[in-house]
């Protein structure tokens, strides 16, 4: 075995987590401290412009802890690209991403590790049994299924950000220009070799949930939107579908009326139509417009997040990632 040990990055999005950040470091600190003879680590913080203690605390931890590197947001950016920024900023072999909540457990920190040894790029979990709602597990899982059905690629279903990724596929993304991006859909996108562990998610014991409802659906508009083009497919089939149907209605009609049929005026037929198509038509530009603000962010090429202060890491005053 080489006397090199590689180095392990655990990147972990915060924002408005005093309540649980020392329990969550000194957990995972607990569970790397097992697999210190074979790996060095560091821990990436970035946080979303938290509107409590939460920054204090860690450039506390990271003048006690050399192996922290802290980031605050010059706002908040969201979940997404806080996570996407802690991989950009990653110097390891491979990175984990950990929630702060500890909904993830640490404990399946060595899985991953085992498994990413043996060869796979990918090692993610499966969140099998999850402690909240039922109707909110149940939206989850229809979506999950949906977003795997109507994907350009396959997707795994009742998968989250916690996983672990190999240096190649850091390199890869780091490297994505996309205000809106969607991290799990990107990764597994690569095709890269994949591993999925069962486990059962925690409740949150500390703090309150980042993401509320509203959140929950614009992270699942950036999923479809970014994953799929199932929606313009739809717009294709559709337009094709109503032509075709109106150019049959219309020959009906034609031979109808050479064989002496005679009809109503028609207007109720008419106006059906007309509302018909300027509800298609509605819906459709609708959908076209969210695609063409997409790609007029990408050309606008907006960061992904700015970091305005940082902690064990003099490169960075303000940096667009």
């Amino acid at each position: 075995m080489s006397s090199i040990k590689k180095l392990i990055t655990i990147v972990t999005p915060v924002r408005n987590e005093e309540d649980s950040l020392l329990q969550f470091y000194n957990t995972v600190n607990y569970e790397l401290s097992k697999y210190n003879e074979l790996y060095e680590f560091e821990f990436i913080f970035t946080d979303n412009a938290s509107e409590d203690n939460t920054f204090l605390m860690l450039r506390k931890l990271a003048t006690e802890d050399k192996r922290i590197r802290a980031y605050r947001f010059s706002k908040n950016f969201g979940y997404q690209k806080s996570i996407f920024t802690g991989y950009t900023l990653a110097n390891g072999c491979c990175a984990i991403q950990l929630d702060c909540d500890l909904q993830d457990p640490p404990a399946m920190i060595g899985s991953f590790l085992n498994k990413w040894e043996e060869g796979f790029e990918i090692v993610y979990g499966i969140r099998k049994k999850r402690s909240e709602s039922m109707i909110i597990t149940f939206l989850r899982k229809l979506f999950y299924r949906f977003l795997n059905l109507v994907s350009d690629e396959s997707l795994p279903n009742d998968v989250g950000d916690f996983m672990l990724i190999d240096r190649k596929i850091i390199d890869i993304i780091s490297d994505i220009k996309d205000s809106s991006i969607y991290i799990r859909g990107s990764i597994f996108s690569l095709g890269y070799k994949k591993f999925g562990i069962g486990y059962t998610r925690n409740p949150r014991f500390f703090g309150k949930s980042k993401f509320p409802i509203v959140k929950l659906f614009q992270l699942a508009s950036d999923a479809v939107l970014t994953q799929s083009s199932f929606l313009v497919r739809i717009m294709m089939f559709s337009s094709v579908f109503i032509g075709l149907f109106a150019l049959i209605l219309s020959f009906v009609y034609i031979l109808l009326k050479f064989q002496g049929i005679s009809f109503p005026t028609g207007y109720v037929s008419l106006f059906i139509a007309i509302l018909i198509s300027i509800a298609l038509n509605s819906l459709f530009m609708g959908i076209l417009g969210h695609y063409l603000l997409r790609v007029y962010n990408i050309l606008r090429n907006i960061p992904v997040s700015l970091i305005d202060e940082s902690v064990n890491d003099e490169r960075f005053s303000k940096k667009n990632v």
